[in-house]
């Protein structure tokens, strides 16, 4: 399953279905669930299972509460009492990494969403409106048992396989380093590399790793936005290295160091005039990258009469099908006042460049 597919239908489930995630290491698991909170506005609490011990999850007897009334209690877990006394979206991270107590006690919030109990002998219940998400490592860098079918039917079972394309849509929303992104997008095949195809140990690229080193980059004043086209700096390569690993780092260090220059939607907006000599360089996936910058301008700006000129001006430079996949991702953003401003000065063009299509 997708990013896409997942993030349409996981907030949508109703909020005692118990979501199981399966996907290799590194795919974003935990972002999702993330997401997920966000949605639906809710708190975020992850519990990362392979961490615990079984008292941390089922909770430790009340020493002085036996004392007192002379029935064993539990004192149980802050985030979990958190979870009964509000609602919150609760995740279960690495339950497969995770000693078989705490299986076993994630299990039970699952089945009976409860867990322990008070003096009078009922279970502290999960609020009626947390929402549970199960995550598994799942892929032939871990030992994964297969689990009960009666323990699978009580979930909603994705597993996730994500695309390079949604990679790029997160990162675009998440300020991940443009040129980065644009590596990624003329070669998805280094996104990530299953690690059970090398030998154990081989550092390999995964989305998660991606993201740590453009922030790493970014931090340490080496951001390939900033170095593109340039000698390679002094340690940037070895910083790739350390994250993506070698074949990774070797592509990545070369496609900065002959990277032509950017052009962004803002560039497109305001000066295309001066920068149509470069554009007409451009590649046809580069050509792609301008149209993806300007839908996601698009989304979250309105564009001014003179910027509009300016994109309809770039549209009518492009080939038919590409003129038409701009409008289209206009289009799909939904922000009227930019859709009508440039059906205005290009519609007539747009609609005979369908056609043209459509006689091919």
């Amino acid at each position: 399953m997708d990013i896409k597919t997942f993030n349409i239908v996981a907030p949508n489930l109703p909020a005692d279905i118990a979501i199981l995630m399966r996907g290799p290491t590194g795919v974003g698991k935990s972002f999702l669930g993330k997401q997920v909170a966000d949605s639906v506005g809710l708190p975020f609490i992850d519990v990362r299972g392979s961490t615990m011990s079984e008292g941390d999850v089922g909770g430790y007897p009340d020493l002085e509460g036996m004392k007192e009334n002379g029935v064993m209690t539990f004192c149980m877990p802050s985030w979990f009492i958190r979870a009964c006394r509000e609602p919150v979206v609760l995740m279960l991270d690495e339950l497969n990494r995770s000693l078989p107590g705490v299986q076993q006690s994630f299990f039970q919030l699952v089945l009976d969403r409860e867990l322990g109990n008070d003096k009078d002998g009922n279970p502290y219940r999960l609020h009626p409106q947390t929402r549970v998400i199960a995550a598994v490592n799942h892929g032939s860098e871990y030992d994964v048992n297969d689990m009960d079918p009666a323990l699978l039917r009580r979930f909603w079972v994705c597993d996730l396989e994500p695309t390079a394309a949604d990679w790029i849509n997160w990162a675009g929303e998440n300020n991940v380093d443009d040129v980065l992104v644009d590596f990624i997008r003329q070669n998805p095949q280094h996104l990530r590399v299953d690690v059970g195809s090398v030998e154990p140990g081989t550092v390999c690229p995964n989305p998660a790793s991606w993201h740590r080193l453009a922030t790493s980059l970014t931090h340490m004043g080496m951001a390939p936005s900033e170095l593109a086209g340039q000698k390679r700096a002094d340690g940037f390569y070895a910083t790739a290295m350390g994250f993506v690993g070698t074949e990774a780092a070797i592509a990545f260090t070369t496609f900065i160091e002959g990277y032509e220059t950017i052009v962004s939607a803002e560039d497109i907006l305001d000066s295309y005039g001066s920068i149509k000599g470069r554009v007409k360089e451009l590649t046809n996936d580069r050509l792609n990258a301008v149209i993806e910058k300007l839908a996601n301008h698009c989304t979250d700006n309105e564009w001014t009469a003179s910027q509009a000129k300016n994109v309809a001006a770039f549209a009518e430079s492009l080939p038919g099908e590409m003129m038409v996949s701009l409008w289209n991702a206009i289009s799909a953003t939904q922000k009227l006042p930019n859709i009508q401003k440039i059906h205005k000065l290009i519609g007539q063009t747009i609609v005979k460049a369908v056609q043209a299509s459509r006689n091919v």
